[in-house]
């Protein structure tokens, strides 16, 4: 009897410290901070634990987890995706666009009123050889601005938002929250170009209404997606909830920012929120939306989305 009590009473421990049956574990979701998360915020406050939040500073950091199954899901650069796809022989699929062009033309300049009074001045970028360097060659192409305007880059976001606040830089092409950093430094600068608009300009120019400069994405493991397809639905239901509340309401949404640490403060978030283009695009849409970029990186250089385009299989249509 003493025998038969204790095997029940080791079954009963293995019973409670067990999950429940049929209950899955938490989706593992990493995430870049800056805009690239800050869509998940809403998602983040509050999911009775069906997700479990990584907040990476690097890319690298994603490359890693992907590539060593300890993420589910991901957001990340769009380019990034691509490469991820070729490297891991289709590990991984598109989930979604997160954020579409987060570029601005800053300056104190007042006489800069179009791309047009760009030509014969200096512009300091960053993001040499990814999507920011193809963006603007792309913008200056499409308006006949090629070697009218010289391009200089600096490595760091930060760096060139510290020339510009400190006037050792004119014009500058940054990004969020980097712009809004700038101008909270330095009054007299304005974000005075939206990068996306001038490229989606530059696009119908060139007869290629559908691309857009999406700079953000989510991708999934494609082994994640084929054994768990009601929570990846409920995710990409939840997370579409949580865009809508981050446009929606700003002010709210830029103190869940600085309290998950996707941005480190509320104000610099308020600010450079509605400047971030943040969607979430799936399907057939994402797709249209994104292939034509992918055709324009991959032509500028093919390393930049891994060597080649990617194929349907790259993208995730439930």
């Amino acid at each position: 009897m003493k025998r038969i009590l204790i095997a029940l009473l080791c079954c009963l421990t293995l019973l409670l410290a067990a999950p429940a049956l049929g209950e899955e574990a938490p989706m593992r979701v990493y995430t870049l901070s800056g805009p690239t998360g800050i869509g998940m915020a809403g998602i983040m406050e509050g999911n009775e634990g069906a997700y479990e939040f990584t907040l990476c500073s690097a890319a690298n950091d994603i490359v890693a987890a992907i590539a060593s199954g300890s993420a589910d899901v991901a957001a990340c650069p769009t380019n990034l995706a691509a490469t991820l796809y070729q490297k891991t022989s289709g590990a991984v699929q598109l989930l979604a666009l997160n954020t579409l062009g987060v570029l601005h033309v800053v300056t104190a300049d007042e006489s800069i009123q179009s791309v047009q009074d760009l030509a014969g001045r200096t512009v300091y970028a960053t993001g040499q050889g990814s999507v920011p360097e193809y963006a603007l060659s792309y913008i200056l192409e499409q308006n006949g601005l090629t070697g009218s305007v010289t391009v200089e880059y600096v490595a760091e976001h930060s760096e060139l938002a510290t020339m510009l606040a400190a006037g050792r830089a004119q014009i500058g092409v940054l990004p969020e929250p980097h712009v809004t950093s700038a101008l909270m430094q330095n009054e007299s600068l304005r974000a005075a170009l939206d990068v996306t608009a001038l490229f989606e300009e530059a696009a119908r120019v060139d007869g290629k209404e559908d691309m857009v400069l999406s700079m953000g994405c989510v991708i999934v493991r494609r082994a994640y997606a084929q054994e768990h397809p009601e929570a990846l639905a409920q995710f990409m239901a939840d997370y579409a909830a949580s865009v809508e509340m981050v446009n929606a309401d700003v002010s709210g949404a830029a103190q869940l920012v600085q309290k998950h640490g996707i941005l480190p403060k509320a104000a610099v978030a308020e600010r450079a929120i509605p400047n971030c283009h943040i969607v979430f695009i799936t399907g057939e849409a994402m797709r249209a939306q994104i292939e034509p970029l992918y055709q324009l990186l991959y032509d500028a250089n093919p390393a930049s989305v891994g060597g080649a385009m990617p194929d349907d299989a790259f993208y995730y249509v439930p």
